[in-house]
């Protein structure tokens, strides 16, 4: 992918931004509803989808047709769409379904934006809370209710100090879930079930450690750009590149990073 001029990045950002206000609407007025009903996209398991999965998508899509239309998109719900600028968003309408139907506010949309490299913009958006969180082109940010502030991770600290997130106590194959709970020995403080807001938390200097496995693109694109640009760093478990999910490590600096990589990359 080319460089992006000053141009071409405020048009992202505004995009990115139009994209999440888009998503509001559908989500919100299916979020509580009485009679929300889910399909189920996994026959061995449960893997929710519902129809604010899929308006939310469609509202997104519906912008990007209007206002980048040679840009690719990928979306959880209505999959790959080709384009010709080098650049696709990466979209999931309702990264925690199940958080959605329980009527916990730990749901959110997330968007990304990039090229064959990853993501250079992301967005985590709780429209129930009305939190934004915004990473790109070395600016992190959010929205809520107490305003505007800048966005930065923690400061190094020993795993004997850091906080941790996992969505599920069973995290991917029995090698990986060892290796969590290894690493979850030796932190101060393990939760569970955030979805996407654990990230979020992270880019916010609220928690050290993110640990996932088993994620998509669109899992991940967005909460990457976010944390990346707030001075956190996204791999997999082995150090390399996360932007096609996988095994997902998010930490809030590379020092936590290293310590946490060196108990995770045992797994096989």
């Amino acid at each position: 992918m080319t460089e992006i001029d000053l141009q071409t990045k405020s048009d992202l950002i505004d995009t990115a931004l139009a994209l999440a206000d888009a998503a509001r609407g559908p989500t919100l007025a299916h979020f509580r509803a009485d009679g929300l009903a889910a399909d189920n996209k996994d026959a061995a398991g449960f893997d929710p989808v519902t129809a604010a999965d899929r308006e939310a998508e469609q509202a997104m899509r519906a912008v990007l047709a209007a206002q980048r239309p040679d840009d690719a998109i990928l979306g959880e719900e209505y999959g790959h769409q080709p384009g010709s600028s080098g650049l696709t968003w990466v979209l999931d309408p309702v990264d925690g379904t199940r958080a959605f139907l329980s009527g916990t506010p730990t749901w959110g949309v997330l968007i990304a934006v990039g090229g064959e490299e990853g993501p250079v913009l992301g967005v985590i958006d709780q429209p129930f809370i009305g939190e934004r969180f915004v990473g790109g082109f070395g600016e992190a940010w959010s929205e809520g209710p107490r305003g505007r502030s800048t966005l930065a991770t923690r400061p190094p600290r020993g795993l004997d100090e850091a906080i941790l997130f996992t969505t599920f106590p069973e995290v991917g194959s029995d090698a990986e879930r060892a290796a969590f709970h290894d690493l979850a020995g030796r932190v101060r403080l393990t939760r569970y079930g955030l979805d996407c807001y654990a990230y979020a938390l992270v880019a916010a200097g609220q928690v050290d450690l993110v640990v996932e496995a088993g994620l998509q693109a669109y899992d991940i694109q967005g909460p990457m750009a976010v944390i990346e640009a707030a001075g956190g760093i996204v791999t997999d478990w082995r150090g390399g590149p996360a932007k096609d999910g996988g095994r997902v490590l998010a930490a809030a600096n590379p020092q936590i990073h290293a310590a946490a990589l060196a108990v995770l990359s045992r797994a096989e």
